[in-house]
């Protein structure tokens, strides 16, 4: 199937298993219909959330609000290897969030191009709910498509290893007293890392 053959099914509310820099992304334009079939496709627990990748911060901005400190960590750690919980300019889906979203700004060329035209899309790694992930898209897709929907794939063989780091920003986890971000989920990066670059920083 080729790219452009993609794009169209994606369009039409087709999830797609699309590379990082990680682990393969199940990926849907985030909207309540493709929603609803990827989180049958995951069998994921409704309560929660997705999160996007995105191609670049200027991209991430047209769904959350950026602040120039969130510039700062995406250069100073490796490409791909943060998601960021930041506030959601409206109020999304419960699925991506509601009030806040995580965000992931993608690293393989082959998910930025895709980002670029489809503009973000779901990255919730692509298995089962419970299932330990596998690095190739073809055979993550083939894995999803044993149930009544159907899963497109881009090619791709992935690093594996550790998921990205998941970190709650400070506009989404402060308090006037104490100003602080929160490490969710370590992951490519170490909590001390992320920890000890804000401890710098204040």
């Amino acid at each position: 199937m080729s790219i452009e053959e993609i794009i169209e099914k994606i369009k039409s509310g087709a999830c797609v298993v699309y590379p990082t820099s990680t682990l393969p992304a199940l990926g849907c334009i985030p909207n309540p219909k493709s929603l609803d079939i990827l989180y049958k496709i995951k069998e994921r627990d409704y309560a929660k959330p997705v999160s996007i990748g995105v191609v670049n911060l200027e991209q991430a901005s047209e769904i959350a609000e950026v602040p120039s400190d969130v510039k700062e960590i995406i250069r100073d750690f490796p490409d791909g290897s943060l998601t960021i919980i930041l506030k959601s300019k409206t109020e999304l889906d419960d699925r991506l969030g509601g009030r806040k979203v995580a965000l992931r700004v993608v690293s393989n060329p082959i998910a930025k191009k895709l980002l670029n035209e489809v503009g973000p899309l779901t990255a919730t790694s692509a298995n089962i709910s419970g299932q330990e992930p596998v690095n190739n898209c073809e055979e993550a897709a083939k894995i999803l498509n044993s149930g009544p929907y159907s899963v497109v794939s881009l090619s791709g063989e992935c690093g594996g290893g550790s998921p990205s780091t998941l970190i709650a920003w400070h506009t989404v986890c402060d308090t006037p007293s104490s100003p602080h971000i929160e490490v969710v989920r370590e992951g490519r990066v170490s909590r001390k890392d992320v920890l000890n670059w804000w401890r710098k920083r204040i």
